[in-house]
């Protein structure tokens, strides 16, 4: 019996220690050189407006996967399209994932919404799975278009 409890004990704080991990992750870009963003085929690293089925930014593109079950899709896409909008050459671009599941298997998306930061040349220079912060957003953008912190965007810290 006292096994039993202690078994119950460990396993519980492992899950938990788990899911805190996971859900600390949530909405965090990492770049291609973090482990296990995306495969190491090159041609898998970089997308050309057939695979969008939209142009390309002229200095970036934010690319959100989104499902039709997504809670979080919706203000996702705001705070994108926000972000886009505010950036001269930087253009959003929303996948239905369930649409374009050929695409979601090439780049191993496996929850929406997943964010992409493309670099001008299709280039994937960043990726996030789950919400992202505004803060994180325009971090992950401000690199691609070579802005210094701070300089892009006044509202960053007060999200």
């Amino acid at each position: 019996m006292a096994g039993g409890l202690i078994l119950l004990v460990v396993v519980l704080a492992v899950a938990s220690a788990a899911g805190f991990g996971m859900r600390r992750r949530q909405g965090r870009f990492r770049s291609l050189g973090e482990a296990a963003v995306l495969p190491s085929a090159a041609p898998d690293a970089v997308l050309t407006a057939a695979d969008l089925g939209a142009p390309l930014g002229a200095r970036g593109t934010l690319v959100q996967f989104s499902s039709e079950v997504c809670a979080y899709c919706g203000p996702t896409r705001e705070l994108l399209a926000e972000v886009a909008r505010d950036r001269d050459g930087l253009a959003f671009v929303e996948i239905d994932a369930t649409e374009r599941f050929d695409l979601t298997r090439r780049l191993r998306v496996f929850s929406t919404p997943t964010v992409l930061v493309l670099a001008a040349d299709g280039s994937i220079a960043g990726r996030a799975s789950g919400r992202p912060r505004k803060s994180d957003v325009l971090a992950a953008v401000g690199t691609v278009l070579g802005e210094v912190a701070g300089e892009g965007d006044s509202e960053a810290a007060g999200e």
